[in-house]
């Protein structure tokens, strides 16, 4: 059975999308099977990685309107495979919060893709709503990126109460995978005091890969690839190349 990971940040620009389609591309570069399920209405991962946005993706697989077969599309990435996200998914936290069960339609949805997948790789809206849940309720761990400034620190303390929040009701296999540290500038004497204070609170549960700021990883989504087919060469790509080693170590 593959690992479900959803990355989550209730806070925009932390470089969640850009670490769910890079970690995933380059753990597919080491014989890895990925599956990148976009399960946010932007569709920034679908673009990430060159998807096709017209067809049909993860709102009409979990609406019941379209079989699994119908919506993984494979990417220019031997081993790397995407659900599309699409505008219709801003439907879903409308329709959902009605219906019963609400939290456990991704869950649902992905069930019988699991068994085909090293790994599923989840990228949620940054909110905490009716989308966000279902990414917790469907997963097995969740990745945490964290930029390294003041206020994201306030923002983890809210991630970490909704995670138990989850544990309890509704997942309770979810773990914490792990938090790391995205857009780094080693400049920064702030940068250095936000990574000791998280790494002091949390221990081994900070990967010890840290993703720098690099203006080649802000690029390579508009060309619809992944670092590692974008610029292999560039400090981004090398660092999640790390990254992913890093979390094949882990187990």
């Amino acid at each position: 059975m593959g690992t479900t990971i959803v990355f989550a940040n209730q806070k925009g620009g932390v470089g969640k999308t850009t670490s769910a389609a890079n970690l995933g591309a380059y753990l597919a570069e080491l014989g890895k099977k990925v599956l990148l399920i976009d399960f946010d209405p932007q569709g920034n991962l679908s673009s990430s990685v060159g998807a096709d946005r017209d067809g049909m993706g993860i709102y009409e697989l979990i609406t019941g309107q379209a079989e699994t077969t119908q919506v993984v599309q494979s990417t220019k990435g031997e081993n790397l495979f995407v659900i599309p996200a699409s505008i219709d998914l801003t439907g879903a936290t409308v329709e959902l919060v009605g219906e019963k069960n609400r939290e456990l339609f991704l869950k649902r949805a992905l069930e019988p893709l699991v068994a085909d997948y090293d790994y599923l790789f989840i990228d949620c809206p940054p909110s905490l709503g009716i989308l966000t849940l279902n990414g917790l309720t469907a997963a097995d761990a969740v990745y945490i990126p964290l930029q390294t400034e003041y206020f994201a620190l306030e923002g983890l303390t809210q991630l970490i109460e909704s995670i138990k929040l989850v544990q309890k009701s509704s997942n309770p296999r979810l773990v914490l995978g792990g938090i790391f540290f995205t857009m780094y500038d080693s400049r920064t004497r702030l940068a250095q005091d936000v990574v000791q204070e998280v790494v002091q609170y949390f221990g081994k549960k900070v990967f010890k890969t840290i993703i720098p700021r690099n203006i080649r990883l802000s690029e390579a989504p508009s060309h619809g690839l992944p670092i590692n087919q974008y610029d292999p060469g560039c400090s981004g790509a090398k660092s999640y190349r790390l990254f992913a080693q890093e979390v094949l170590s882990r187990g």
